[in-house]
């Protein structure tokens, strides 16, 4: 549960310079839990796959304003408030389902870290 939800933690920590650090919390836990409790590693591994992915979106979606020299962000922003308000649901709906022991698969996550 807390691999997940030190996502939100990150994100909040880091907001005054930019708000980067969502992955930094699961990363965290996954590296220290990796080789001693298998579910924990499995969850924290989900969660930073699942915020890898939701920055490169962020990412995504920053560049495309910045290349159309700020035309881009009428559609960028909008975007990137959903794509938040969906990390946030998503977010706790796993930490739930981890409380629970249950192993929780985020939707649509590219999964870089195996």
């Amino acid at each position: 549960m807390f691999a997940h939800l030190s996502a939100l933690l990150g994100g909040l920590v880091t907001s005054a310079i930019g708000g980067w650090g969502w992955f930094l919390g699961p990363l965290i836990i996954w590296l220290l839990k990796k080789d001693t409790m298998p579910f924990v590693a499995d969850q924290a591994k989900e969660s930073l796959n699942f915020n890898i992915t939701v920055t490169a979106i962020f990412l995504a979606l920053m560049i495309l304003g910045f290349i159309t020299l700020g035309i881009g962000f009428v559609i960028a922003l909008p975007l990137m408030f959903v794509v938040g308000i969906a990390a946030l649901v998503l977010i706790i709906m796993a930490a739930v389902k981890a409380n629970d022991g249950v192993r929780y698969r985020y939707p649509f996550t590219i999964r870089l870290i195996k």
